[in-house]
């Protein structure tokens, strides 16, 4: 079954010439039946001389027939075996997730809150890069690296999955976050590293400036796109109270004018999500902004396979020219 393996037909249209074969069969049994007709004899001893072997074999020429034309079709559409390989190349691209879990990040203008919408989108934005090695930072009043860069998405998934507010002390460590980012990202050889920093508040803890913390991004060619999470105006946040959990509506507080500095400074891009599909499509955005550069070099090999058919198909021809002239015509007499 090998040999049959990547087989290609390059003139496929002479598989239409098929149709011969059961016009052949059927002409081959209507002139069969047309020069057959009945005589009366008053026993069968006359036709006992007949060796067996002919009543037998009587149909061998049009078989022969059948599968000669079979195989010389087959040789006429030209099989071919098709050898093809191909050499890429791809300039990588390593990403650090660098993602707010504060405590106003369960606010819930996004749904079902901003943490959990920033991890669910995110996890989608990390399953639709395959080839990247990929990183998650988590920060708060202080910052720690939640998962190295790895191509092994599942963990990183998992482990994405699994952070909550609360994990560390409370606040928003902005300069913290991205300063733990860009550490992971030093050791990389990647042509392109990324940061994607997601917070909904400004700077208020921490001992790094986030304007100091992007410096350092810049001088080692990190680029870092920032996203404000967070309705405009209020939003509604939950309050765990004697009478069960209460909502209040507090000022929305992101510190749009740090975060567009940080972008400006790298060469990246600010964005703000105000809601899921926002989000979303901020993330869809930074995909086609930082895809791989891919390069393919295609080899293809063709080697003709009608010999074999064609050969068959002659022998075939001279088995039934030599059968019907050597013992074939000898069973007759």
């Amino acid at each position: 079954m090998d040999w049959f393996r990547g087989i290609e037909f390059a003139n496929k249209g002479f598989f239409w010439l098929l149709l011969l074969i059961p016009v052949m069969v059927g002409w081959y049994i209507w002139r069969r039946e047309r020069l057959q007709g009945s005589l009366r004899m008053s026993a069968m001893s006359g036709f006992l001389k007949v060796k067996s072997s002919y009543l037998f074999l009587r149909h061998y020429s049009i078989v022969l027939k059948s599968f000669a034309l079979l195989a010389l079709i087959v040789a006429l559409a030209r099989p071919q075996s098709a050898l093809s390989w191909q050499d890429t190349t791809t300039e990588g691209i390593d990403i650090v997730i660098a993602t707010d879990i504060s405590g106003s990040m369960l606010a819930e203008d996004l749904k079902p809150n901003r943490l959990e919408a920033g991890k669910n989108i995110a996890i989608d934005f990390i399953k639709d890069r395959p080839d990247d090695r990929i990183g998650l930072v988590v920060f708060s009043g202080e910052s720690f690296t939640q998962c190295p860069l790895t191509i092994d998405h599942d963990v990183l998934i998992n482990l994405f999955k699994d952070i909550t507010n609360g994990m560390i002390e409370d606040g928003t460590a902005i300069g913290m976050g991205l300063a733990t980012a860009v550490n992971r990202l030093k050791d990389s050889e990647a042509k392109s590293k990324v940061i994607i920093l997601l917070t909904d508040g400004s700077n208020t803890s921490g001992s790094i400036p986030p304007a100091t913390a992007a410096e350092i991004a810049k001088q080692m060619n990190v680029r870092v796109y920032t996203v404000g999470v967070g309705t405009k105006g209020y939003a509604p946040y939950p309050v765990k109270t004697p009478f069960g959990v209460q909502y209040q509506q507090v000022p929305v507080t992101i510190d749009e004018a740090t975060l567009s500095n940080i972008a400006k400074i790298t060469g990246g891009q600010y964005f703000r999500a105000t809601n899921n599909e926002k989000l979303r499509q901020i993330y869809q955005q930074i995909d086609k902004l930082e895809k791989a550069k891919i390069a393919v070099t295609q080899y293809h090999k063709k080697t003709e396979r009608f010999l074999p058919f064609a050969v068959l198909a002659l022998v075939l021809l001279l088995l039934d020219f030599l059968l019907k002239n050597t013992w074939f015509k000898g069973a007759l007499t």
